[in-house]
């Protein structure tokens, strides 16, 4: 009943909200007796509904035409002095009715005062009659007379009545015809509404002599609706579906009816029921009488009871009453699934067996009992390996076509440790369960395993399969490494195992065919580019008597060793815009003696379109620029190895400077004059001619073959004695100074014993270059034209050319000495 009373409320709101808006009443004072085709009075229409469509009266003996006048349609006797009627409007396309209550009241008063009037006079005006009425399928006899035309000026002419239009002269031709003297129309066989609802014919009446003294008159013949026609199923099977559980009131589907007979009748008032249901069970659907919406009525609906229902439906015209014609039709309710059963497994123990090393194998099937459609989410079984698969070696996957469980091996089983594997699986469906009304939560379902290693004949097997060890630089070649062994797992032992580096790896070590042990085969280096990080992965085979192969990863890793090595000592240099090469020689600290030649080379290669190197002699090279190359510092990678494998890498740092001479490098500048006193200025010139006194005494011994010392073929850097030449004696690192020093240094054109070598520079443009290294100065000169051409290794120079190089310093000096003392 609860239920029921929320139904009860919207069938009350829908028979308001189909109830017609009532209008302004009207009251007619008639006669108490009214002929037919009598004018009753007229009712303004568009006061209620202006658009409307279809205007019919509740009383049969009553019509309305379109503008709104009201005729009988029979003789019609007021016995009681007021009846009551309704004129009802509707707008189809809107679905709004309207009604108009009509009052008929006689007044007898009115009555008797014109009753003589009434009595002596009638309406003979008959040209505009009410429209005719015709029943359709109308059993005769015919002709059937249906109505009379009539015009006043019948009574003073004498009046031809014609016809024409739909029905008389087209089509459907001759159903009507007028009598020529009297205007009666008369029908000759019976007419379909459904076909020919309505016909409009024009009247015509003339005089013999064909005058005209009406105006045409357009007449409606009506074809009044028969109920002869059964309503109809839109469709021949209505098909729907609904979940399985679903609460009653869940609405399913509607079945929708039609009838060919006129809207807005009780030919066409539709009534909807269930006939029949089947299979013949408990009634688990409703159907609404008026609108043909099919709910639940069922609370268990159970797909697994019964998955299809078959409705017999019956539509019946007339409201549903007894007399009314009717049809019947089918519906089909499908019941969906939904995952109300969960999956169980047929059994609780498996066993099965695997070889050891099998991978990518079956090896079982396991199967599930689930009452769910079949291939739907709600039975598709999801499985999943609960317990003892804690290394993943195992994987169970689904079967779509049987919702069998395969279990598959992904990781090879060893018998040695584990003969046996026990596994606990579960099961789930795809879609989430869902609990029935009056059923009670289960319990995942669940079985075991057994699986079953069998042990097989294997190859050897590394312990561990990756294995590391160090090397040291320093280690000789043939040294003992360490040992990398395999076992038999079936024994546990390594006999008759033997041992095998494959070619196209790391060529410096191998591994002895019986002991396993890992020697080295050159003398290892971090820096050589096949060693990756100091590090190098060889694979290593291992096989057995039997031929069978087990394989390991030797990761062999070179540790730094503390030993000489060759490399550059000094590394800082000052080169000016003449860009005269650099002349680089290696040692070390220990005096260590090196294998010849020294092998020079750039490490980074991004510099070698800025940078080169060209060989000098086997033990140091010369370092130059490549074309222009903009001023700044540059930091150069060098190694330096020998022959017999020691190498060692300095960076080299060259000051590329806008200068004349390297003492002119870094040194500000002043933007305004300097003045200095006349003391300073007799100590600069002095100093120049000591300088120059130096330097020709220095020149007329090598002319006159006082020394007759060879100089060597090195490049000369050499150095000579620093002179002060002004208190309190600070240093002076001047390009004119050529230092002595005595060095047992062998390299760039540095002369072992107490040789003294000079070097100086020929031809126009050239300047002397210090070059700061191990706290004295070194020289270098460069013949002239194209850079990087052959050094002048030679220090027999006339007199001639030293004056050449002074005089036009010494010439500077005393002039900017002169300007000084003026300013």
């Amino acid at each position: 009943m609860a239920r029921a009373a929320p139904r009860l409320v919207l069938l009350g709101l829908l028979v308001l909200s189909l109830c017609c808006d009532a209008c302004k009443k009207v009251t007619f004072h008639v006669p108490s007796v009214l002929e037919a085709d009598t004018l009753v009075g007229r009712v303004n229409l568009n006061e209620c509904l202006q658009s409307a469509e279809h205007i019919s009266s509740s009383d049969g003996s009553f019509k309305v035409l379109e503008d709104g006048s009201v005729y009988t349609t029979s003789a019609v006797s007021l016995s009681d002095e007021k009846r009551t009627f309704t004129i009802l409007l509707k707008d189809l396309q809107e679905h709004v009715e309207k009604k108009i209550l009509i009052d008929l009241e006689t007044d007898e008063k009115k009555k008797t005062r014109h009753a003589r009037d009434t009595v002596l006079k009638r309406t003979k005006r008959r040209w505009g009659p009410i429209p005719s009425v015709m029943i359709e399928n109308s059993l005769g006899p015919f002709p059937l007379q249906i109505q009379q035309v009539q015009s006043d000026t019948a009574q003073n002419y004498t009046i031809y009545y014609s016809a024409s239009g739909p029905g008389i002269d087209q089509d459907p031709k001759g159903l009507f015809y007028i009598e020529k003297e009297t205007g009666n129309i008369f029908a000759t066989r019976a007419v379909d509404r459904e076909q020919y609802p309505s016909f409009q014919i024009i009247c015509f009446a003339s005089t013999p002599d064909g005058y005209s003294p009406e105006v045409p008159l357009v007449h409606t013949i009506r074809i009044e609706d028969d109920n002869d026609n059964a309503p109809y199923f839109t469709q021949d099977v209505f098909e729907f579906c609904v979940p399985e559980n679903s609460k009653p009131g869940v609405v399913v589907g509607t079945v929708t009816a039609e009838d060919r007979d006129e809207p807005y009748t009780l030919h066409t008032t539709l009534k909807y029921r269930i006939v029949s249901q089947a299979p013949s069970v408990t009634p688990a659907f409703s159907l609404h009488g008026d609108t043909g919406v099919i709910t639940v009525l069922s609370p268990q609906l159970d797909r697994e009871l019964v998955s299809t229902y078959t409705l017999l439906i019956e539509v019946r015209d007339m409201a549903g009453q007894p007399f009314g014609l009717c049809t019947t039709g089918t519906a089909v309710i499908k019941i969906e699934d939904t995952n109300d059963n969960a999956p169980t497994f047929k059994q609780l123990q498996y066993e099965t067996q695997v070889e050891e090393n099998r991978v990518n194998v079956d090896i079982l099937r396991i199967s599930v009992v689930d009452a769910d459609e079949f291939g739907a989410p709600g039975s598709t079984a999801v499985y999943e390996i609960i317990r003892g698969n804690d290394d993943h070696t195992f994987e169970i996957t689904t079967d779509r076509n049987t919702n069998e469980g395969v279990l598959c091996v992904v990781k090879g089983l060893d018998y040695e440790n584990a003969k046996q594997r026990i596994l606990v699986i579960a099961v789930n469906n795809e879609a989430p369960y869902m609990l029935a009304p009056h059923s009670q939560q289960v319990v995942q379902s669940t079985c075991t395993v057994t699986v079953n290693v069998l042990d097989i004949d294997e190859g050897p097997v590394f312990k561990p399969c990756f294995f590391r060890m160090d090397a040291s630089e320093c280690d000789d070649i043939g040294t003992n490494i360490g040992k990398y062994l395999a076992e038999d797992p079936e024994t546990g032992n390594s006999e008759g195992i033997c041992y095998k580096i494959p070619p196209g790896q790391c060529n410096w070590v191998n591994i002895d065919e019986k002991s396993g042990e890992v020697r080295t085969v050159r003398v290892l280096d971090r820096d050589l580019g096949e060693v990756k990080r100091g590090q190098c992965n060889i694979t290593v085979l291992a096989i057995d008597r039997n031929g069978k192969t087990g394989t390991g990863t030797l990761q062999v890793v070179i540790q730094p060793c503390d030993r000489s090595y060759p490399r550059i000592l000094i590394t800082d240099y000052i080169m000016c815009r003449d860009r005269k090469p650099i002349c680089l020689s290696a040692g070390d600290g220990d005096e260590t003696s090196y294998s010849m030649p020294l092998v020079y080379r750039m490490t980074d290669r991004s510099l070698g379109s800025m940078w080169k190197i060209t060989r000098h002699n086997e033990k140091s090279v010369y370092l130059s620029p490549r074309g222009d190359i903009p001023f700044g510092t540059y930091t150069i990678p060098v190694s330096v190895s020998d022959s017999s494998g020691r190498q060692g890498i300095s960076e080299i740092r060259v000051n590329y400077c806008d200068c004349v001479t390297p003492s002119d490098c870094g040194v500000a500048r002043s933007a305004g004059s300097v003045t200095l006193g006349v003391w300073a200025i007799l100590a600069m010139i002095l100093g120049s001619l000591l300088l120059l006194l130096i330097l020709i005494t220095i020149c007329g011994c090598c002319g006159a073959g006082v020394m007759h010392r060879q100089v060597t073929d090195d490049c000369a850097n050499h150095n000579l004695i620093i002179s002060n030449t002004e208190a309190p004696g600070e240093e002076v690192m001047d390009h004119n100074i050529i230092p002595l020093q005595t060095t047992d240094q062998v390299g760039c054109g540095i002369k072992t014993g107490d040789q003294q070598t000079f070097e100086m520079v020929k031809g126009r443009g050239h300047t002397l270059e210090s070059v700061r290294g191990g706290g004295h100065q070194t020289l270098g000169s460069v013949k002239e034209g194209g850079g990087g051409q052959a050094m002048v290794d030679t220090c027999r120079y006339s007199y001639s050319e030293w004056h050449n190089f002074t005089h036009p310093r010494l010439g500077e000096e005393s002039i900017r000495g002169h300007t000084l003392i003026k300013n």
